[in-house]
């Protein structure tokens, strides 16, 4: 999931380079949802994970 973040957000520097404005918005805005989707289930993978092996 990290990697599709990383995906769109390469998409976003390149199309406002170019000035597509309104694709680089679109693409930033999904590459910091799945960034913090990320995040998200890291956190709880690490959380359950701990309570499997304690």
């Amino acid at each position: 999931m990290l990697r599709w973040a990383v995906i769109f957000l390469v998409v976003a520097l390149i199309a406002a380079v170019l000035g597509f404005g309104g694709i680089a918005g679109a693409a930033a805005g999904i590459a910091k949802f799945l960034f913090f989707l990320f995040v998200v289930l890291f956190v709880l993978a690490l959380i359950f994970g701990r309570r499997v092996l304690a």
